[in-house]
């Protein structure tokens, strides 16, 4: 199976990218956790992207905060599916970041998820991952399942409560 790459911009982001982490790992599906920032480190940014295809991943997910151009400099350097993770500030509350990694030029492509989505990115690239993975796409649709009946338990809980 092929990996996915968690990119951070800065450890600080840790929090948010960990339900990315443990969202993957309850998939089984491997990973490999970095942080390499757009502008501070731009360089060994752009060699992890260049060379992730050749190094067996996927799909990249990549989280940032403010300015948040991890993601658009990681596609420029890959064709491989990014999956960009817009991460709350104080500042605007992550309206920056959701700006600056959903306005993409065109020809350099990055999904993007809801500000602090990372379920919904990993999620994303398990789907991505499982359009050539039978066994992946099974647990996809079994999780799909065990959610739909805990809703549908919470409902009856709801419903015998407040039941007239």
């Amino acid at each position: 199976m092929k990996k996915v790459g968690i990119v951070m911009g800065s450890a600080s982001d840790l929090p948010v990218v960990r339900k990315a982490i443990d969202t993957l790992a309850s998939l089984e599906i491997p990973y490999e956790v970095h942080v390499y920032s757009a502008h501070r480190t731009p360089a060994e940014a752009a060699a992890f992207a260049g060379s992730a295809r050749a190094n067996g991943f996927g799909v990249i997910i990549a989280a940032a905060g403010m300015a948040a151009h991890l993601a658009g400099a990681l596609a420029a350097k890959t064709t491989l599916p990014v999956i960009g993770i817009p991460c709350k500030s104080n500042t605007l509350d992550g309206i920056d970041a959701l700006l600056s990694t959903v306005q993409m030029p065109s020809g350099i492509p990055v999904a993007t998820v809801a500000i602090d989505g990372a379920t919904n990115a990993a999620l994303l690239a398990a789907q991505i991952l499982a359009l050539s993975d039978d066994e992946l796409a099974r647990k996809l649709d079994e999780k799909r399942a065990n959610d739909a009946k805990a809703v549908l338990e919470k409902d009856a809980a709801v419903a015998l409560e407040f039941q007239q």
